[in-house]
Formats: structure tokens, sequence, C-alpha cells
């Protein structure tokens, strides 16, 4: 026998009996450890790396235990207060402090301070580098902007040259009411901040503003920085009409268009025609200076020319489409003659503005803050209060009814302890498309759901966002978050009720839901029992649209999310608490039912 072979034997003997030996001490620790609910979400042990012949197969398992003990976040698990803490918190809780923080993420000035970095005399922005030489110029139209252009002034300093903002009516007074005084200018502030918009429509003091702001831009040199601060309600605080057409009249001609059952980019297309600053009209107007903007997107999948529409996105529009779209809706002939004056000029509206391109300007478009931010920010989160965090789309749309019955399909797929029916599979691939959700995103999101029951990796977050519909039936107060968690606790009824049964969480992160001060909801399989235990006609609160009244009332208005003013609105955020399951750990091929433990 050579070398090779008895070293060989001797590895192969030495494996044998560490297998053995990690087998017994695995039972002991696995039938310890396991019993507590909190550390069963970290280990994962059918991915862990490790490789055995065919004759030991039945000691992988066991083996893979162990290994996993030794990984540095068990450790943190097994030692840490963190941890502790955690598991005191209620599923409640925890779900209220993952909507917190997913609102934190997205606030005006943590997006700023993370999209805007000061190198001596330089600004560093998406990677790109701007000088400053007291050059900087600020503009920008939203309702978080104020908080943003506080951020960018404290930032920018003494090279801020001077700023214009536009901003809702009121909306500096709300924030001091509202305790949010690090989003206002200070008092020795270089940005004019005016109000406008009332009822987030555009207004005579907002074309005022947008006038101001245009005027800045316009007096812009080569050497010049411009940067721009969009967030949504931009769009109605920046109106100016394309002369002789009047803000009236384009309002006029907007509103009968979406009468008629137009579409948002059929719309869009029109508002842009007849607009001097959107569809790239800012950016236009600034040329040749330098320009960047910041954008806090409020719309699905973060389009920057829909996002208050598109100021520093060039756009070409011709009149012939913009024409051709009002004779489909047999508008044309009722027109306004000085659109039709606008309209007649037969050539794209760059040319009439100004004599040079837009194009030879250099302009930068960022995202810095949207739903997908508030919702990695909240998976984060999640996993440090015990869940595993699944993102399922930032793209849910749709009617409330189908986003809800989704919703609740998922929850008993998830929670189902036997194999889900197929059934149950079709019937969310049905709706995915109708939701916004792809079906690629629904598959993987099921096979991570089967593998998380099948496995035991614990609670599950499964985190969405985006911005639903409500077909209003009623007269009733509410918003679509707060009809959006009814429905979903209707679906789930009959499920058990946390902490062993689902929760799920439907909140607008500007804080406010339609003309409540509510920003959402939490609700749960009990929701049903309760209100007919006091009496609540829930048919009728659907088809009335008055899930708020609802809400107030069952529970003593616990169930409601109501965070105040956030300063914010990069759309809703919805989550799915799904808590661990009953599931089988055999100790030998003849497991009886007292190895089912919740984990």
């Amino acid at each position: 026998m050579h070398y090779g072979q008895a070293r060989s034997i001797i590895t192969h003997w030495v494996h044998i009996q560490l297998f053995t030996i990690s087998s017994q001490i695995c039972e002991t620790l696995t039938n310890v450890l396991f019993a507590v609910p909190a550390l069963r979400a970290h280990f994962s042990f059918y991915q862990i790396p490790f490789s055995l012949s065919t004759q030991h197969q039945p000691l992988q398992q066991p083996m893979a235990r162990i290994l996993s003990l030794l990984q540095s976040q068990t450790l943190v698990t097994l030692t840490g207060v963190r941890r502790t803490v955690v598991c005191r918190m209620s599923l409640e809780a925890r779900a209220r402090e993952l909507f917190a923080t997913a609102v934190e993420a997205v606030q005006p000035d943590a997006v700023v301070r993370r999209g805007v970095e000061r190198k001596d005399d330089s600004l560093v922005i998406d990677g790109r580098t701007f000088a400053l030489r007291n050059n900087l110029h600020l503009v920008g139209f939203g309702k978080a902007v104020l908080g943003m252009a506080a951020e960018a002034e404290r930032i920018a300093g003494d090279h801020l040259v001077k700023g214009v903002i536009s901003v809702p009516h009121g909306i500096q007074e709300t924030l001091r009411c509202h305790g949010k005084s690090q989003m206002l200018l200070k008092d020795n502030s270089r940005i004019k901040v005016m109000e406008g918009a009332k009822h987030n429509l555009p207004d005579g003091d907002a074309q005022h503003a947008a006038q101001c702001i245009k005027q800045l831009a316009s007096e812009l040199t080569e050497k010049d920085l411009l940067l721009v601060l969009i967030s949504g309600g931009g769009s109605a605080l920046l109106p100016a009409p394309i002369p002789p057409i009047s803000l009236e009249e384009k309002h006029d001609v907007t509103r009968r268009l979406a009468g008629a059952g137009a579409t948002i980019q059929e719309l869009n297309t029109v508002r842009r025609a007849l607009s001097l600053l959107k569809g790239g009209g800012l950016a236009h107007v600034a040329h040749p200076a330098q320009v960047v903007a910041l954008i806090l997107s409020d719309v699905i999948g973060d389009p920057l020319d829909l996002i208050a529409s598109g100021p520093t996105v060039r756009t070409d529009v011709w009149p012939e489409e913009v024409i051709s779209i009002l004779q489909s809706y047999k508008l044309s002939d009722s027109l306004p003659a000085s659109v039709k004056e606008v309209l007649g000029r037969g050539s794209p509206r760059w040319e009439n503005i100004r004599g040079e391109s837009a194009g030879k300007g250099g302009v930068l478009n960022t995202v810095i803050g949207s739903n997908s931010i508030a919702l990695k920010s909240a998976g984060r989160r999640a996993r440090e209060l015990g869940f595993r965090p699944v993102v399922l789309s930032g793209d849910v749309c749709g009617d409330v009814k189908a986003v809800s019955r989704l919703y609740g399909l998922l929850a008993r797929f998830a929670s189902s302890r036997e194999e889900p029916a197929p059934e149950l599979a079709a019937e969310m691939l049905r709706l995915g498309p109708e939701v916004g959700v792809e079906s690629w995103d629904l598959c993987r999101t099921m096979q991570v759901l089967d593998e998380g029951r099948k496995e035991g990796w614990g609670a599950t977050c499964l985190l969405a966002g985006g911005e639903p519909t409500v077909e209003l039936t009623g007269k009733g107060r509410g918003g679509r978050n707060q009809e959006l968690a009814l429905r979903v606790g209707l679906e789930l009824r009959g499920m058990e009720l946390p902490p062993k049964g689902p929760m799920f969480l439907s909140g607008g992160t500007d804080g406010q839901d339609g003309p409540t001060d509510a920003a959402g909801a939490i609700t749960d399989g009990g929701l049903w029992e309760e209100a007919r235990a006091q009496g609540l006609d829930v048919e009728g609160t659907l088809k009335d649209n008055d899930s708020f009244t609802f809400l107030s009332k069952v529970s003593g208005g616990h169930r409601l999310l109501s965070p105040g003013l956030t300063g914010t609105n990069v759309m809703d955020v919805h989550m799915l608490l799904l808590p661990s399951i009953p599931i089988r750990i055999p100790n030998d091929p003849e497991a009886d039912d007292r190895s089912l433990r919740y984990m």
C-alpha cells in the first residue's frame, strides 16, 4: 500500500467518525435551539455548500445544522441584545416600525444627503463632479421640495447665489404645526418660497411662481449650475401655458380630455404641448447652463418624463400628434382660439421658444428617492426584527378589489401546512398582470414562500409598493390605503390571528390617505368577527367608500395608521407579515406529531 492510498483510507475513517459525532451533537442542539421561534429564521440549512459522498447523505442535514450555528449572523442572534428586544415586540408593533423605517428612508433631507456629496469646492452627484464657484442657482417645485431645498442649501453654503421654489399652499405653517422645523428654510435663506396650487390644482399663485422660476433660469450663463428639485405634485406647481393660452383655457382642455376617457399618456402629451416648461422646457430655457435635477419620484416605475411632467427631460411633441388626439375625442372643433393658434404653428415648440437647441446644454436627471428605496430600507429593518424580507413588486396598481384578493391568496399560499392547491397559484398568476405585478415576480415570490414553508425559514415580511385605485361608488370618508387594508382583512377571514396568523399593513408615505388624517391601516383575520360583534356593516361601508369611519370604530380606531404629515411622498407601502407555520423536523424516518413545532 503506497502513501496516497493510506492517507485516503485514514481521511475517510476520520470523516466517518466526525460525521457520527456531529450527528449526535446536532440532535441535542436542534431539539433545544429550534424550539425558539426567533432563532429559526436564521438556519437556512439547505443553502450551505457542503459536499458529502452518497453513502453519507443521511448525515448531511445534521452536519449542515452544525455549520449553520457557526455562521456569524447566528452567533449574533445567540448572544446579541437586539434579538432579545425584538422578541418582546408584537407583530403589530413591528409592522408600524417597518412602515416608519420606510418613510424615514425617503425623507426630503435624507434623500438629498444621500444624493449630494460636498467635496471641498465641488458637488458630487451620481458619480459626476460639479465645480462650485459661487455659481449655484436653485429652483424646485413639489410637495417635498421645501425640505429638499433646506438640506441642499446647507450643503452648498455660500456657493448658492439664489433660488425660487414653488410649494403647496399653507405647507410652511403645516410643517411648523407638525414639528417639522428641519424641513423649513432659515430666516436668512437665499431661497424664495412661493406657495400656491390650492387643493393640488394649478392657480394664479402657482403660475406666478412658475414665471419667477423661468426668469431665474433664463438669466443663467454657461458658467452657472442650476440645481432643480422635483417631487410629487410638481406639475400643478409649475403651470406655464405657452402664450397666448391662458391657465384657465389650458386647464379646461385637459379637464375635458380626461372626462372623455383619454389615457394618462394622451393627457401628458397634450399637457406638454401646451406648456412652456414641461417636457424639458425648463432645461431648454436654462441653456447653456449646466442643469442637474434631483428627483423624488411618486410615479410607478420612476419614468423621468412623467414625474412632474418632466420639466428637465426633453420630449419632442409635434402639434400634429396633439391635434390627432383631440380629434379622436371630438374636441378639436371646440378648442379656444389660443390653443388652435399654438397648435397651428406646425413645428416642435422648441424652435418657437429659443433659437438654440436644448440638446446642446448638459442635463443630469437622477432619482434620489423612490418607492423602491423605501422598500429596501424596510427590508433591511425587517431582517433585524426577525423576518425574512421578500419584495414582491414596487409597481402595484389597479383596483383595490383585485389587489386585496392577490394579497389574500398570497397569505393563504404561505400559511398552508400542506402543499397548496394548484388552483391557488393559477389564480394569483391570472391576477398579477391586472394589478401590475409581473408573472416572473409572482413565480419568484411563490417559490421563496414555498421554500420557506418547507424548510422552516421562519417569519416572512412580504413587501410591495405602488398606487392602487378605488372605484368611487359612495360619499364616505377614506382613501385607497384604508380601503385596501379593510378588504385584505376580509380576505384573511377564517385564518389564525396574530401572532400565529398573518397581518397586513397599507400606508401612504405622505402620511395622508384621502381626505383623512390617517395614512392607512393594519388588519388581520379577526377584522370580520370584530366588526360583526360591534354591529358594523362591512358591505355598506365598502359600497359607500367609508373605510375611515369604519376603521375609526372597530378596535376603537387602534387599527388606523396615523403618523401625521411626513413631508415626503413615494406612493404607498404594503406589507404582509407572515409568521412561522408549524413544520415537522423529523428525528427519524418515522417521525410523529411530537416533532411538530412552531418555528
